[in-house]
Formats: structure tokens, sequence, C-alpha cells
């Protein structure tokens, strides 16, 4: 079963065509508007093995807040509908990432419930054309549009691309993780029996 989706949402903030396969090979074709977004979500897909293409005209002539954090719902919403029922999945991932001086934790859980923990203070407030704060509300975005619980912690870092950049792709190796299949696991992984 392909686990490949469209989605496509649509504001008088933002305008967004994003398609996502799971199981893919990390392809990307990312232009958001932002140029360090679209490096970043590049890395995403590269990273956690997805393909990912997302057109995003937003306001950013407001500014980037809308772009990013529209993103992020977008983003869950594709995760959420491509994992469908969840049968069959690890349901858990987690993954510790180092980038030169910056050292990412990235922990998720695909259980239905969201929630979300950020432990990170930038050096900056911008890198390129992103606001650094931008980064929690886009990560914020996608945990609960997903309903995935959602933990990232900067555990050291100096240089602000450093730290997002370990966060991007720490997240997509934890998220590679928890989507992938296991053929020990009849249904979903939950002594509830549902996800």
């Amino acid at each position: 079963m392909a686990r490949e989706v469209l989605v496509e949402r649509k504001t008088k903030e933002t305008d967004i065509k994003m398609s996502l396969n799971i199981d893919g090979t990390g392809k990307a074709n990312i232009n958001t508007g932002i140029g360090f977004f679209d490096h970043m979500l590049e890395g995403f897909a590269k990273h956690g093995f997805f393909d990912l293409e997302c057109k995003i005209d937003g306001d950013l002539h407001v500014d980037g807040h809308h772009t990013v954090e529209d993103a992020g719902i977008v983003l869950g919403q594709a995760i959420s509908k491509a994992i469908g029922d969840k049968k069959g999945i690890r349901r858990y991932g987690y993954f510790v990432l180092p980038m030169d001086d910056a050292l990412a934790l990235c922990a998720v859980d695909l259980c239905g419930r969201p929630y979300f923990v950020f432990d990170c203070e930038f050096p900056v407030e911008r890198v390129g054309g992103l606001d650094t704060e931008l980064v929690k509300e886009f990560f914020y975005a996608v945990s609960y549009s997903a309903g995935m619980n959602l933990h990232i912690r900067m555990l050291s870092g100096d240089n602000a691309h450093h730290m997002i950049e370990a966060m991007f792709k720490a997240f997509a190796k934890a998220l590679d993780q928890a989507t992938g299949m296991d053929e020990r696991i009849t249904g979903v992984l939950s002594t509830k029996g549902t996800l």
C-alpha cells in the first residue's frame, strides 16, 4: 500500500500544495519563498528518505509567520494521512544528531495525541530569511496537526544555522524510524488496540 498523499490548503494568508511519500528516496522540490526554510525542508526529506514537494504562496510582505506555521499544519496533515490507520508502524522514533557545535535530540510518538516540548534558545533572531522564533511555531504546528507527541531539545550549540539544521534532520530521522514498518506488529502497537 502506497503511503503517498497530496494536501492542499488555501487561506487569505497562504496557498499551499504539498505532496508527501513516506516511503520515498529523499527527493525534494521545495519553494516556500524563504530560502533557508526551503533548505531545511530539503534536509528533512533527504535524511528521512521522504519524497516531498511543497509550493507555498504566502503573505511574505507581512512576514514569514503564516508561511512557516501553515507549512507545519499541512505537513502534519500529510503525515497523518500518509500513515493512515497506523497498522504495523513502529510508532516511536528518536534520534540524537550532531552537526558541528550543535547536538539535537528529537523523540516522536505517533500516538494520536498532540503534545509538544521544545527546549532551545537561539543566539540570533534570524538565519537568512527565517526568523528563528518560527522554528518552534513550525514544529508545534506539525505536532498538533499530525496528532504526534514531539520532543525537541538542543543539547548544545552556538551557531543558529547548525542548531536549526540539526533539529530538522533529527526530526526526519526520528520520524523515519517511527513510520517504519515492523513485521512483528499485528494491528497497532498499543495495548488499547487503537492509536
